[in-house]
């Protein structure tokens, strides 16, 4: 969390494909441009977790059709504001997303946007946060806190959809300042790309990879 995945407008070092570079001494794919050898497909900045990068154009192209054709499986662990209803507690989120007209930055539900389906599944209910399983069915940029904010359920911590506005757990001030303490805590969105499956692109085996949750969503989860 906090690494940016490649080269952009300000951020011109420091970033996964630039540590890349070093540790394959350049031995990365070349589909893309040469801001972003490699690179299959990305994280949000501070969103955490597991991702595959290609070492040769013809991996690269093997993934990458992987992903298009969506048969890569990616399933991402968030806790998320609020406690679901009784026959909410999984389901399919299905809203096409587009750029904000109000902030170019941000991705918004928009019947003009691109198609977006999201599955979710409660994992473990709290107090006034819930654990929650999610699996993309498509790869929009920022679909899941997009999605999970659209039915009223925001990433916690998500300081861009509403994840660092304390609207649950009580008014009193004891419960405000417990809230607080775990926003101090959860500095980011408590979001994580768990599981990153795929087909193997020469022995043609499917492979699973597991990245297990960091500190900062473990401590909040313990409390």
């Amino acid at each position: 969390a906090g690494m940016v995945t490649h080269p952009a407008h300000g951020n011109r070092s420091g970033t996964l494909v630039n540590a890349l570079l070093h540790h394959c001494n350049n031995g990365l794919s070349t589909l893309n441009d040469n801001t972003r050898p490699g690179i299959v497909h990305r994280l949000d900045k501070d969103t955490s977790g597991v991702m595959v990068i290609a070492k040769s154009d013809s991996v690269h192209a093997h993934l990458a059709k992987q992903f298009s054709s969506r048969t890569i499986d990616r399933a991402y662990w968030a806790v998320v504001w609020g406690r679901f209803e009784k026959n909410k507690k999984s389901g399919l989120i299905e809203a096409a997303l587009g750029r904000s007209k109000s902030d170019r930055k941000k991705i918004s539900v928009n019947e003009l946007g691109k198609s977006a389906a999201t599955e979710y599944e409660l994992v473990e209910e709290f107090e006034y946060l819930s654990l929650v399983r999610l699996k993309l069915r498509t790869g929009r940029t920022h679909q899941i806190r997009v999605h999970l904010h659209h039915i009223g359920h925001p990433v916690f911590g998500d300081p861009t959809y509403g994840g660092r506005r304390i609207a649950w757990g009580g008014t009193e001030k004891k419960k405000k300042e417990e809230v607080q303490r775990l926003l101090k805590i959860m500095q980011r969105q408590a979001l994580h790309a768990k599981t990153l499956g795929f087909m193997h692109p020469a022995t043609k085996e499917k492979l699973f990879f597991d990245s297990d949750l960091p500190s900062d969503m473990l401590e909040l989860l313990k409390i």
